[in-house]
């Protein structure tokens, strides 16, 4: 029989952090949910837990609302670091 494969237990890092609230104008914290062409990441792959993940999903359709993240980017010019400019 297969052996069983045995993955790191995945944290949330704002349950790590403490953070009471997330805000929208932080982009740094919101970073590490977002992939390199802005698209908000799934729990699953992030680790992050429900409470704070739809705080994490109000802060960025407000971060892109205001205009301090964008809402697509460009296929063609995938930016390596898309937080370089902030």
């Amino acid at each position: 029989m297969a052996e069983k494969r045995k993955y790191s237990r995945k944290y949330c890092k704002y349950t790590e952090a403490k953070v009471e609230f997330i805000d929208y104008k932080d982009t740094a914290l919101l970073k590490y949910a977002l992939s390199e062409r802005f698209k908000i990441m799934p729990r699953r792959l992030t680790g992050t837990s429900k409470k704070y993940q739809e705080m994490v999903e109000v802060a960025i359709k407000r971060a892109r609302h205001v205009a301090l993240i964008p809402y697509i980017v460009d296929r063609k010019n995938v930016v390596t670091n898309p937080f370089e400019g902030l």
